[in-house]
């Protein structure tokens, strides 16, 4: 389907928003509870899933383009031959979804993920707008965003000026995201909220929906440089968000959790959460990332050594 976005905010779809933490917390809890992954057949078809929804990350101070290019080699080939062979999967049958760098190493990806010949099956995500503060004037946000998709980005993740959210100015922060929105220019935008920095589970709702109106893609949770990032809870609070949208419009819009999801169980009960609030259509590249940088490690760790096989 099309999507409409307005070009106007209508701030009645936010107001009256009260979101009850102990609540959620509880149901949290509940989801996770009423959906265990006992079996080993099940659970690698869930850790090779997961991989599949990864955004490989590095967002270090000294990247360069030898880092760079071993990040996109890992993700073109995530899974060693030894775990490949012991689940029954052919080489190059598993991908992660995208690797995400700073803007200044958007051209060192694209080169080597074009001289891999995967350019359609691994996109190239680039963070931007004043990552990871968001502090700084629109105008240099906006080029940073053509800059990188001029590189060869095609998805960015945005991020919020929280000082928009905590003061209450949702007619400022829609204008911006629209405008990020319009600078992006086809690319996949993915809004990154800044959960830890956020103050409430009402502020994390009414940030998602407000992105969301303004053109999101995705909503992701933090920039993973927050004292506190992906968690459960936050994570049910935003696919609410999800859902309601959808409900409102029609259109389906992803989630990315990024920062803190360090286990394989941590990686599963996502997916479950996911599957449980919004369906198994969410579970899939094109409505679900895990941001991730250590995490595709242990998930390989942990297939390699554990009795699991998918056939």
């Amino acid at each position: 389907m099309v999507r409409v976005v307005s070009k106007t905010f209508d701030e009645s779809i936010i107001k009256n928003v009260y979101v009850h933490k102990n609540a959620v917390d509880a149901q949290v809890q509940a989801i996770i509870a009423n959906n265990p992954v006992y079996k080993p057949k099940t659970l690698a078809s869930w850790l090779v899933k997961t991989v599949m929804v990864i955004d490989l990350t590095t967002l270090a101070g000294d990247d360069t383009r030898s880092n760079v290019t071993r990040l996109c080699v890992k993700a073109a080939n995530p899974l060693s031959p030894e775990v490949l062979q012991k689940l029954g999967l052919q080489k190059g049958k598993v991908r992660t979804a995208a690797v995400c760098v700073y803007p200044s190493r958007v051209a060192d990806a694209h080169g080597v993920i074009q001289r891999m010949g995967v350019v359609k099956e691994i996109q190239i995500a680039s963070v931007a707008t004043g990552f990871p503060s968001g502090l700084y004037p629109l105008s240099s946000r906006l080029l940073e965003i053509k800059l990188a998709i001029a590189d060869g980005a095609n998805e960015i993740d945005v991020v919020l000026d929280r000082s928009l959210v905590l003061s209450g100015k949702w007619d400022v922060l829609f204008d911006e995201v629209l405008q990020m929105r319009r600078a992006c220019d086809g690319a996949h935008m993915k809004v990154i909220l800044g959960v830890g920095e956020l103050g409430t589970y009402d502020n994390v709702y009414k940030a998602s929906m407000v992105s969301m109106l303004a053109g999101a893609d995705f909503i992701k949770t933090s920039t993973g440089k927050e004292a506190v990032n992906a968690t459960l809870p936050i994570g049910l609070v935003m696919c609410r968000a999800i859902r309601k949208y959808y409900q409102m419009t029609g259109f389906k819009v992803g989630l990315k959790p990024a920062g803190g999801i360090k286990t394989a169980q941590d990686a599963v009960n996502w997916l479950i959460l996911v599957h449980s609030e919004l369906g198994p259509e969410w579970l899939s590249p094109k409505l679900f990332r895990i941001g991730a940088s250590s995490l595709l490690d242990v998930i390989e760790d942990h297939l390699l050594k554990n009795d699991t096989k998918l056939v």
